[in-house]
């Protein structure tokens, strides 16, 4: 009996001992979009190829896009890194310069790891709408995607670019890309959706050859003025019939904005770690990506270029990335947001609303 006890004793005590000494994986989240989008399956392949080889456990959340992201990625505990449209970024850069204090809190500390792809801005309209061109949307009820979303943020910014004059709140839709694809075809109460994603789309992917016969793509007219003043923040892309080829007859020529991967400037040294790792293993699995991942990922590059003033790269990874790259390396500027303005009580701007940094 008493030789038992021992064996049940020292049983016990392997087991506690074991359990102590092995390391708890960490638990991190990235924000993505929505499930019909090319960001969550971005994000997937994150997590399978990069942080799984890396040591930790990535959950990939939907989110209403890079606005949002950008919010969540500042204050949601847990959530590390996220995907983040370049003129969302830029867009709380500049309300921070502009005085901003809640813009400048939740950007100042956000750090970028590496430049993604660019992603295509579809402008779907009725199949028998007279529209054909981008330009020709001045004065159309637009459907821009959620508050919070970085399409809402794109539409509204083209607009301003192409026409000189901001996108009128009654023109303006906030929905998600289902319900503005429902409200331009089925109740037709707007004559334009506005999507932003990365090609091939699941949104679009999934349709069947019948939605030629509902919607169409507007073309990017490169003669006309309002394209060249949208080229000033936005770039050419093409939507390219092979990416759907069930419905789509011809390539089409589109805008682009760039899709960026976005962390936190962390100091406790078991993220750094964890994100030092995961600059590693995105390094090593870099052509597994390419080959397995998104189609996207073809279009990515594996380098640091230089960054516009007030942006900046996480340092840790920056370093792992640098060193694993090092015959393309470029030297990152180093700057810091000007000090944050007490904020005056006034009303919210439409584009604090869209950044979802209206606290009044």
């Amino acid at each position: 009996m008493r030789t038992d006890f021992l064996l049940a004793a020292l049983l016990l005590f392997a087991a506690t001992t074991l359990a102590v000494a092995a390391p708890t994986r960490a638990q991190y989240k990235i924000v993505t979009a929505s499930k019909t989008g090319t960001y969550i399956q971005i994000g997937r392949d994150l997590a399978r190829y990069v942080a799984e080889p890396a040591g930790f456990d990535l959950e990939v959340l939907e989110s209403k896009g890079s606005a949002e992201n950008v919010n969540r990625m500042r204050f949601e505990p847990g959530v590390k890194l996220a995907l983040v449209q370049s003129d969302v970024y830029q867009a709380f850069l500049d309300e921070a310069k502009a005085g901003n204090a809640d813009a400048a809190n939740i950007i100042r500390p956000l750090r970028l790891l590496l430049p993604l792809y660019d992603e295509e801005i579809y402008f779907v309209a009725r199949a028998d709408s007279p529209l054909e061109s981008i330009h020709q949307i001045k004065g159309k009820a637009l459907g821009v995607g959620p508050l919070g979303s970085g399409t809402a943020l794109s539409a509204r910014t083209l607009y301003q670019l192409m026409f000189g004059e901001p996108l009128a709140p009654s023109n303006a839709h906030y929905l998600s890309n289902e319900e503005a694809l429902a409200k331009l075809t089925v109740d037709k109460s707007i004559d334009v959706a506005i999507i932003v994603a990365g090609q091939p789309a699941k949104l679009f992917a999934d349709m069947k050859p019948e939605a030629r016969n509902y919607i169409k793509i507007l073309r990017l007219d490169e003669s006309a003025p309002e394209t060249a003043r949208a080229r000033r923040t936005y770039f050419p892309g093409t939507l390219r019939a092979s990416s759907y080829p069930s419905w789509l007859a011809s390539d089409i020529p589109t805008l682009t904005v760039k899709a960026y991967l976005v962390s936190y400037d962390y100091a406790l040294q078991s993220t750094v770690g964890s994100l030092r790792r995961f600059a590693d293993s995105l390094c090593a699995n870099f052509d597994r990506l390419q080959a397995e991942g998104h189609p996207k990922w073809k279009q990515v590059k594996l380098e640091l270029p230089p960054l516009q003033r007030g942006w900046l790269y996480y340092p840790p990874v920056e370093r792992q990335l640098r060193a694993c790259i090092a015959e393309r390396s470029a030297r990152a500027p180093s700057s810091s947001l000007p000090p944050a303005a007490t904020p005056s009580l006034r009303a919210c701007t439409e584009q604090e609303r869209v950044l979802g940094i209206c606290r009044r």
